[in-house]
């Protein structure tokens, strides 16, 4: 089972049991992802979120102590948006091609949800002790999810797959946020440069890598 971020923060009163509720925490996280993308940190208030929400001001403190509360849980199903994503591109069962288009258009599709908020999010919102958990078990799930589908590309050492994993995903971070911020999400150019940023470097030969034993002759002379 896909881990998921929010099993890993206590931030939020109470978890919603019932579709009704689930739908009113969604409305309210949409809310307040939109206002953060509009009026930066400074300018959310929990009221103003609950007016967006259609939502009692009483119904949001329901689950929600505070606007910083509110923020991690934006934050948080981000990380569950993206790790879904990833775990979809890891399964080895789907076709090359197809993990790939996964990866692509997911990513895509996630970062185009609130695109303004992503940045206020990395810049400005402060950070309570959950959500800097939160973040350090995304980045390791990331992590492994990366290193997944790059080793099914590409053979390697422990070492191989460990940086060509975290070149890929930073290349590809990279260029979805730097689109984010020019508003070229939506862009077919773009969804077909990211897809040949992939597949090339999954797809791109490595030199085969050369163990090499010490001269043990030369270190007893060196001693």
């Amino acid at each position: 089972m896909a881990t998921r971020i929010t099993k890993a923060s206590g931030a939020m009163r109470k978890t919603p049991q019932q579709a009704r509720s689930r739908a009113t925490i969604d409305a309210i996280l949409d809310a307040a992802a939109h206002i953060l993308g509009e009026r930066g940190w400074a300018g959310l208030t929990t009221n103003a979120v609950a007016e967006a929400a259609g939502a009692s001001i009483g119904s949001l403190y329901q689950y929600f102590p505070d606007k910083l509360a509110l923020i991690d849980a934006v934050r948080r199903r981000h990380f569950d948006d993206v790790l879904e994503v990833l775990h979809a591109a890891a399964n080895l069962e789907t076709p090359r091609a197809a993990r790939i288009a996964v990866l692509v258009d997911g990513m895509i599709a996630m970062h185009s949800r609130h695109p303004a908020a992503h940045r206020v999010l990395l810049e400005e919102s402060p950070r309570g002790e959950d959500s800097r958990s939160a973040h350090d078990l995304f980045a390791r799930e990331c992590k492994k999810a990366y290193e997944v589908l790059f080793a099914a590309n590409v053979p390697g050492t422990v070492d191989d797959v460990c940086v060509g994993a975290q070149v890929l995903a930073a290349a590809l971070a990279g260029a979805v946020h730097a689109a984010a911020r020019e508003g070229q999400l939506s862009s077919p150019v773009l969804r077909r440069e990211l897809i040949t940023l992939v597949d090339s470097f999954l797809n791109t030969p490595r030199p085969m890598a050369i163990s090499r034993t010490p001269d043990k002759s030369r270190r007893r002379r060196s001693v």
